[in-house]
């Protein structure tokens, strides 16, 4: 899945596919994690946040299906 590069303390990039409605982040640390099930609004509301990481933090951490890929 191609990601975008990202300005935060905590991740590095994200992507997202939106014909599986999977969302990918990668952590600063180098892990890969996918999220599974997450609405194309709630992808484009991330992408256009201001802070990157309390977004993930308040939105999708914990709230969808996910697994380490990398």
């Amino acid at each position: 899945m191609e990601r975008q590069l990202v300005e935060s303390s905590n991740l590095a990039s994200i992507g997202y596919d939106p014909e599986t409605s999977t969302l990918e982040v990668e952590f600063n640390n180098g892990a890969i994690w996918q999220y599974f099930d997450v609405p194309e609004s709630v992808w484009h509301e991330f992408e256009s946040s201001e802070s990157k990481g309390k977004f993930f933090g308040q939105e999708v951490r914990g709230q969808y299906s996910e697994s380490q890929v990398g």
